[in-house]
This record gives structure tokens, sequence and C-alpha cells, in this order.
């Protein structure tokens, strides 16, 4: 028999985790919830290499795409859908792609991840170029379709980084970067939706966040290029113009007028009582870095 995952081992801890009353269940899952953090702190290093990767594709007009299967792709679909309205970025800017399609998505598609072709398939579809960064991830890091993303990606010149909670994972040799947060057996034998879920999704926040950060999409801990697509995102802008440029909300909506919505823009403009253009410029000539200006 081939060796188990890590993901796939039984945890002692839980073994009689069926004879618990609700509160005892609930508690023995939180308690091995707490590893998580923990677990994702010794990879921080790495972490730190991804995102200065990811942030210097970004500023070389690359793209960021995640890559997984089941519960991993959901994870990589959701960050980055919600880049665009946190970030204000293109849509092609940061993609996700899950085994099996967007049914997989609402609908377990077991058999997808191992189908190398279906990884061909897509990462032909993003057709890869060396400014762009892919990112598989996985628990168990065993897919044949995530080793298919990223021996093409390689081929096609594209930085590679892997994601898994299984020291052993086959897609660590074929990564530029390997994060490997090591969370243990999970509460549910093989179930890898609960810790390693976890930890990846922690580890996406930090990538996505963090290379955003270094390019000047966040001014102290303001996300000044948000979309303001809906009403509690208009409160929002309103309310970070109102802090940043010290206005009134009234003087705030006239600078997002003014701006084109455009937070960023109107803090400049506020600031420097300059015109949407010259905020523009100035934006440009600072490669979008609010700190720069103000």
């Amino acid at each position: 028999m081939n060796k188990l995952s890590l993901t796939e081992t039984q945890n002692p801890a839980t073994e009689n985790i069926d004879l618990m009353d609700s509160l005892s269940i609930a508690q023995t899952i939180n308690k091995e919830d707490q590893k998580v953090a923990l677990a994702v702190e010794q990879t921080l290093p790495q972490i730190a290499q991804a995102i200065e990767l990811i942030a210097q594709s970004f500023l070389e007009g690359g793209r960021l795409c995640y890559f997984g299967a089941g519960t991993s792709g959901r994870l990589g679909v959701l960050d980055a859908s919600e880049c665009w309205p946190t970030f204000g970025v293109n849509h092609k800017m940061v993609q996700g792609f899950i085994a099996g399609g967007d049914q997989a998505l609402r609908y377990s598609i077991e058999n997808a991840e191992d189908n190398a072709q279906l990884g061909l398939e897509d990462i032909t579809h993003f057709s890869p170029t060396p400014k762009d960064v892919v990112v598989a991830i996985s628990s168990s890091g065993t897919p044949k379709y995530l080793i298919a993303v990223l021996q093409e990606a390689k081929k096609q010149g594209a930085h590679t980084i892997s994601i898994s909670c299984n020291p052993d994972a086959p897609i660590k040799d074929i990564s530029d970067i390997f994060i490997n947060p090591i969370v243990g057996p999970e509460a549910i034998t093989g179930s890898s939706r609960l810790k390693a879920g976890t930890a990846q999704k922690m580890v996406l926040n930090m990538l996505s966040t963090g290379a955003m950060i270094r390019i000047g999409k966040v001014y102290k801990n303001y996300m000044i290029d948000l979309r303001m697509v809906n009403e509690k995102l208009r409160k929002r802008g309103i309310r970070f113009v109102c802090e940043i440029a010290d206005c009134t909300p009234s003087q705030a909506e006239d600078y997002l007028a003014q701006a084109n919505n455009e937070v960023k823009t109107a803090c400049v403009i506020a600031i420097k009582q300059c015109s949407a253009e010259d905020a523009r410029k100035l934006l440009a000539q600072e490669r979008g870095i609010l700190r720069r200006i103000i």
C-alpha cells in the first residue's frame, strides 16, 4: 500500500468523537482548529517569498491564477472573486479554476482531480506567460489535475507556487515555492475541508492581501481601491475619504463624484486640492502608492 498522506491518517485525539455530546464535539474540533494558525506560522518565510513574487508579477503586468480540486478549488475561486470588489483590480488579474469547472463549485465532482486532461485544458485556457504566477492548492498535493497544471505552467515559463498540508506532496517538486502548513490528521479522518481547508484559506488571504498591499492597493489599513458597487461599499468609501482627508461626508461625496467614485483619487483631490486629472497623474507617477503623495 502506498504511504498515506498526512491528512488521510487517523487522529487519536478524536477516535471517540462519535460518542461525544454536541458541546464536546464542538470543543474537540475547536481544539484541533487551534493548531492551524500555529502550523501556518511555521510557513511565513515561504508565504513572504510568495507575496513578493506575486507583487512583482503584478507590477510587470502579470496575473495570478489559482488551481485546485474540491474544497481547495473552491477556496481559490473564492479568493480570486473577492479581489475585484476589495482591491478594484481587473477580473483577469486574479483568476481561479476548479477541477470539473463551475459546476464543481456547487456540486462535488470528486473524480475530476484524477483527470490530467482537465488540468491541461484549464491551464491552456488561462494561457500562462513568464510574467504570471500559478498557484496549486491541495491538502494532499497528489491530484493528477494539479500535476498537469504545474508541469504545463513551468513549460510556459510561469512562476509556480503550491500549497499543501502534506510534506511529501508530489506537487512540491514542480513548484518554485512550496508552502506546507502541517496541520496533522483531521478531526474526521480524511475530511480535508476542516483543518487543511482552514489553513489554505489563511494562506490565500495572506497571498492576495499581501501582494495587493505591496502594489499600493492599501493606505494605512484602508482598502482604498475598493469598488463602490453597493450601498455598504458606498458608505465605506465615503467614510474612508472622510477619515483619510479629514473632511465631512458631503465633501467626501463631492470629491468622489469628481473622481468617478475612485476612493484613492478622491483622497488626492481632497488633500492636494487638485483636479481629478492631476490626481490621477500624481498617482501614476507614484505607481498608485498613496503614501508617497500625501
